[in-house]
């Protein structure tokens, strides 16, 4: 459904279901091992202090994958060619996507987000600044069942999916995000993915445990933001920060541990927490290039071209959606 349009911008509301807040975290912390989806990180608070993790030395990942989109510009506009459909499901604060703008020139950039007001208010931002852009903004989950307007089919669909995001998610599950991703961009389609690579785990410890304690702060902030919103009665000095990598299951894994024997209420639920246990508030696994390929491979992709700093700490990837016939060739 088209909500509103000028010559160069349009909304199209799909109505997605959006996530019951409550319903979540009480089904998070009711778990044997309780979790919190790391989607809750980011209320207005939590937004402010992942910006200011991502300015420190320790993290790398976010100027890292910048310094490649930027080292590499004209190389990623002609794998991905000047006439493509851009499409950025979940696409937040839309930074990066202006890093490729500019040089790609693409008929349409296609913003996807769940929040209605912020994406309405960022897609409107980049239309005013890019005034040759046609900004289609497509509310809706892009985990589901998406439909694109019908009025910017084009045979180049891209996606761009930055910021290792698919990290957050459990390699069978990364399987899925991907395969929707696939059935986004079509035939012939292509998909430009940033991942984080392992590394020294050093290094990896290092950015998620930052000496000025930001990290901490970040985690945190979900209790703070489950007593504001939900009335809950979390005391936040009884659990605290951990941040580890896991070399098993090769992800970093952050935690909030209770200190002490206690319990937790949120209006007629009481969660009872013994000392040491966790919360787990958010996996980031760190794949190989090679590994990731294989994964990219189960979903129907193939890996045409990659990008990487000198370090090699980061990897950007440009993948194509396999057809039948290369199929049938194999």
């Amino acid at each position: 459904m088209k909500e509103s349009s000028s010559k160069r911008y349009q909304f199209f509301d799909q109505h997605p279901e959006i996530a019951d807040f409550r319903e979540d975290i009480v089904r998070g912390l009711s778990a044997p091992e309780p979790y919190i989806l790391p989607k809750y990180f980011y209320d207005e608070a939590g937004s402010r202090l992942f910006e200011e993790i991502c300015n420190t030395e320790e993290y790398y990942p976010t100027r890292t994958e910048v310094s490649i989109i930027r080292d590499n510009i004209d190389s990623l506009v002609e794998t991905l060619g000047k006439d493509c459909l851009l499409i950025e499901p979940g696409s937040g604060d839309s930074y990066k996507v202006r890093l490729l703008l500019d040089a790609l020139r693409p008929i349409a950039y296609l913003p996807i987000d769940i929040s209605r007001r912020y994406l309405q208010d960022e897609a409107q931002k980049l239309a005013a600044e890019f005034t040759w852009l046609n900004v289609h903004a497509v509310c809706a989950d892009f985990t589901g069942k998406l439909e694109l307007p019908y009025h910017v089919e084009s045979s180049n669909k891209v996606a761009f999916f930055p910021g290792s995001t698919i990290g957050n998610f459990l390699p069978e599950q990364a399987v899925i995000v991907l395969d929707e991703i696939r059935m986004m961009v079509g035939s012939g389609g292509g998909l430009l993915i940033g991942v984080d690579l392992q590394k020294d785990t050093d290094i990896l410890n290092a950015a998620y445990n930052y000496k000025k304690g930001y990290t901490e702060q970040f985690n945190k902030n979900l209790l703070l933001r489950i007593n504001r919103e939900l009335g809950a009665d979390f005391d936040i000095e009884r659990f605290e920060h951990r941040a580890f990598f896991n070399e098993e299951k090769q992800r970093i894994e952050i935690h909030l541990v209770s200190l002490r024997e206690q319990q937790v209420t949120i209006d007629d639920h009481v969660f009872h927490f013994a000392k040491g246990q966790s919360i787990v508030t958010e996996y980031s696994h760190k794949y190989t290039v090679e590994h990731f390929q294989k994964l990219a491979g189960k979903a129907g992709f193939r890996c045409v071209k990659t990008w990487l700093d000198e370090d090699q700490l980061f990897c950007v990837f440009y993948l194509s959606v396999i057809d039948h016939a290369d199929n049938d060739k194999a």
